[in-house]
């Protein structure tokens, strides 16, 4: 079923245009670690999470070697840690610390899943877990949070809003000596899906099984040169360009994953086939925008661009797949890609065009940062327009902001790696403050009503 040359092919690609398998992501359900002791179920959490993943890092390097493709994480979801902590009736934060001594141990990039679901409102242990993330991010390096706030059923929890808003002011002070990292660490979803192999939104969904392999693919320095051999191709035609070269991009993701999931003896999920941009000259989304036609990425058409793109990722990556889910789309963190952070610094992109962008692609408000001086109900305000788009047009949206503590505009946050670096971008200052102080719920939109 899989040719090998479907793979090789695409060498080129690996050498010259930054194509990569972004993650190998084992999904573990930690259900069967529930207990009342903490210091037990923290003891039977560790255990489960060594015990599935030891081979994990070391299968995804012979992989590697063996088809010369570079596999650049190999991460870990599990199961929200609210459900898992809500028996204890303690402070979550043991978990984290136990999560990272898991990470540590099984030697991956990261482990997502410290997370909560507070979309309709919350439950025991949800409360806990949120106030505890920001002291759970400054003492752990590699454990990633995600908090869903809405959906497109349930409406959107204002209450959990306006509390996220201050999470994120709280866990940029915490971390505030490490350029505010902890906040590249926390995301905020509408509609967050159980099967996202992509940090830090990643965690693994209670109906998912006990174990998975789910794998997130990359590629847009690929998707540019192809683009860029056809200067004078109509719309129609570079739509088309983008199909044919997200099928090898995906159909490579296909080829890792079954490899991935036979030789640790897990099922195979899903490939998420979306354009993860690196800060790497070149491997930028922004970049494939302005191969389409515009001048700069935040122009005029931008929004129109990047929907073509997106629409076409998706369309020529689910013929290359037996299943897709995640995240699947074009990602737009403006940190991590290059393109973007250069239409930032040459004033032509801004906050408010990237939240319209965020209604015709995959995510929403990503590694952005921000004066350190935001009002936490600024940040909250920033959440809600942000889930809106994503509750009523039935898509996953998400803010990962940065308040950049101590800085303001003109300055920038220096990450490193994947992460890149930022560019502190103007916000609107005047008060939304007692909109979210109002607290409550947004009533679900009428397309949620389907049955």
């Amino acid at each position: 079923m899989y040719n090998v040359k479907d793979i090789l092919e695409t060498i080129r690609m690996i050498q010259d245009e930054h194509l990569d398998i972004r993650t190998i992501t084992m999904g573990i359900s930690l259900l069967d670690c529930i207990d009342e002791d903490i210091d037990k179920a923290c003891d039977k959490v560790y255990e489960k999470i060594v015990r599935k993943a030891s081979n994990l890092v070391s299968v995804g390097e012979d992989i590697e070697k063996q088809y010369d493709i570079p596999i650049i994480n190999k991460r870990i979801s599990v199961t929200p840690i609210a459900i898992i902590a809500a028996a204890t009736g303690k402070s979550p934060v043991k978990f984290a610390k136990a999560l990272q001594r898991a990470a540590d141990t099984c030697g991956v990039n990261f482990i997502g899943g410290y997370s909560a679901l507070v979309q309709k409102g919350f439950s025991a242990g949800d409360l806990a877990l949120i106030e505890s993330i920001p002291e759970a991010l400054s003492v752990t390096e590699n454990i990633c949070s995600s908090v869903n706030i809405g959906s497109t059923k349930a409406g959107i929890n204002m209450d959990a809003v306006a509390l996220m808003g201050r999470t994120i002011k709280q866990t940029a002070e915490l971390t505030a000596d490490r350029d505010c990292i902890g906040c590249a660490k926390l995301v905020v979803f509408c509609n967050a899906p159980e099967d996202n192999p992509f940090m830090a939104g990643a965690f693994h969904g209670v109906g998912e099984p006990d174990c998975v392999i789910n794998v997130g693919v990359s590629g847009p320095g690929v998707v540019r040169s192809a683009i860029a051999k056809y200067p004078n191709a109509d719309i129609t035609e570079i739509a088309d360009v983008i199909k044919k070269t997200a099928f090898k991009i995906t159909r490579m993701g296909q080829l890792v994953g079954v490899e991935a999931s036979e030789r640790l003896g897990v099922p195979f999920g899903i490939v998420d086939l979306s354009l993860a941009p690196t800060p790497a000259v070149g491997d930028s989304v922004a970049y494939i925008l302005e191969e389409i036609g515009l001048e700069t990425c935040g122009t005029h058409g931008t929004t129109a661009a990047l929907a073509l793109l997106n629409d076409a990722v998706k369309k020529g990556g689910v013929m290359a797949s037996s299943h897709v889910g995640g995240l699947s789309g074009a990602f737009i963190p403006v940190s991590e890609d290059a393109g973007m952070i250069a239409a930032v610094e040459r004033g032509a992109l801004s906050l408010e065009k990237l939240e319209a962008m965020t209604a015709v692609c995959s995510v929403g408000l990503d590694m952005i940062v921000v004066p350190g001086d935001i009002e936490p109900e600024t940040i909250s305000a920033i959440i809600a327009d942000e889930a809106a788009i994503g509750m009523v047009n039935s898509k996953t949206t998400a803010v990962r902001l940065i308040p950049a503590i101590g800085k303001e505009v003109g300055d920038s946050l220096e990450f490193g790696g994947l992460l890149g670096s930022g560019p502190v971008m103007n916000i609107n200052t005047k008060s939304s403050a007692k909109l979210i102080n109002r607290g409550g719920r947004i009533p679900a939109p009428l397309q949620s009503l389907k049955n």
